[in-house]
């Protein structure tokens, strides 16, 4: 049984390389805070631009992009940005 993909060293060093890039978070445009706990919604986070789910490779760096933990998760598996500003209706 194979284990856990994103637990292995060239994710690591994915991420790692991804991360000194320094780029803003893809979603938002806003600059992320390295410093931050890895559980905080605000903290840096490995996105990739194809998902996974929809068949983009998890260890290709031109799918590899710098995003905020929120941003990410809110923006799920769908291949736009997530807005993260929901309203109920259209005005």
């Amino acid at each position: 049984m194979a284990g856990n993909p994103r637990n292995g060293r060239p994710y690591r060093r994915l991420c790692a390389a991804v991360r000194a890039l320094g780029d803003p978070c893809w979603i938002c445009g806003h600059d992320i805070d390295r410093t931050l706990d890895p559980r905080d919604p605000w903290s840096w986070t490995l996105d990739h631009a194809e998902p996974i789910s929809r068949g983009g490779s998890l260890l290709d760096p031109a799918n590899a992009r710098s995003a905020h933990r929120r941003c990410n998760s809110a923006r799920g598996n769908r291949t736009t940005g997530a807005t993260l500003d929901r309203r109920s209706r259209r005005w």
